[in-house]
């Protein structure tokens, strides 16, 4: 790991949260189905369907395994239009816990904004699904919303990948896996948010937030531990872990945001780089002093406005959208 410096300073309005968010216990396999029954308890339909003006609705698809998936279709309530662009958003929650509409509603004004469907999946989760069941349900959900695209009134031309922090590491390697496999989706963009993407916690990012903020090093050790398991000494080069991959060439338009507080900083930085190396498209912002999560738990604080302000209109520009 690299060697310990200190770190950037907060931005003073996240901070003024960051530091009152209980530290809680010790992540571990004993404490993990009470993280999972309160977060789920938070992020209940009823406590995130709220908004009058998105409609959803749910159904369920064989997995590439032959087991059942749930996927979420969410519109706006008024929409009549039939070639609409698409949105197939991942939730984050490293890999362990979290559902489909946990952190869902900053997306409802990419919905609004677009006029967009907008598809989540409801994935397995480690350590009971390790690596690679999750990656091929999130894999096989993109294969069901582009083959229903003319049903749900979605140009199948114009659907974009998007991915919070874990999630975001699963969109990467779905985006790599269309890239390589015959039966890939060509999406029009990737639109990362914090995303976890190497398991190595080697850079300075890593080391300065060892033990705070609020996804630690600690946790996020834990949380590819749990992810990969048996496959972590042959995770190189695998789709599991984007940052491993030998050649970033062919990846759609690329967007990535992170915080300059957080661990994964530096690993969104080398991503991004890798991209341009390979003569792609990659607009990266690193957000002054924000930590992980900063964009959903502090929706008016002045940097969380620019960053969401700044994504919606790159996503308004990746998918058409004019105004």
């Amino acid at each position: 790991m690299a060697s310990i410096t200190k770190p950037p300073p907060y931005d003073p309005e996240l901070w003024e949260v960051l530091k009152n968010i209980p530290q809680g216990t010790p992540l571990s396999l004993e404490t993990l189905q009470a993280e999972r029954v309160a977060s789920n308890a938070e992020h209940a339909p009823e406590n995130v369907l709220t908004d009058p003006a998105i409609s959803h609705r749910e159904t369920e698809f064989p997995g590439l395994d032959g087991v059942d998936l749930v996927v979420s279709i969410l519109e706006a309530t008024d929409s009549t239009s039939t070639n609409r662009p698409g949105i197939y958003y991942i939730h984050g929650g490293g890999f362990f816990f979290e559902t489909r509409l946990t952190w869902i509603k900053p997306c409802f004004e990419w919905i609004k904004q677009c006029d967009a469907v907008l598809v989540t999946v409801e994935y397995r989760l480690a350590p009971e699904h390790p690596d690679p069941t999750p990656l091929l349900d999130c894999f096989a959900g993109l294969q069901w919303f582009h083959k229903n695209a003319f049903q749900l009134g979605v140009n199948p031309d114009q659907i974009m990948l998007a991915g919070f922090s874990a999630g975001g590491a699963l969109a990467a390697g779905v985006a790599l896996m269309c890239r390589d496999r015959i039966d890939g989706v060509k999406t029009c963009a990737l639109c990362l948010i914090a995303p976890m993407l190497d398991d190595r916690a080697t850079t300075v990012s890593t080391s300065q937030f060892l033990s705070e903020g609020a996804f630690t090093g600690e946790t996020n050790s834990i949380a590819w531990r749990w992810y990969l398991q048996q496959r972590k000494d042959e995770s190189t080069g695998c789709y599991a872990v984007p940052a491993r991959q030998d050649t970033f060439s062919g990846l759609p338009d690329t967007r990535i945001d992170v915080g300059s507080a957080e661990i994964f900083r530096d690993e969104c930085v080398a991503f991004a780089g890798k991209i341009w190396e390979a003569d792609g498209g990659c607009e990266l912002h690193v957000w002054r002093g924000a930590w992980h999560g900063f964009d959903v738990s502090v929706p008016d604080a002045k940097v969380t406005k620019a960053a969401l302000a700044t994504r919606l209109g790159w996503i308004k520009r990746v998918l058409g959208v004019e105004g």
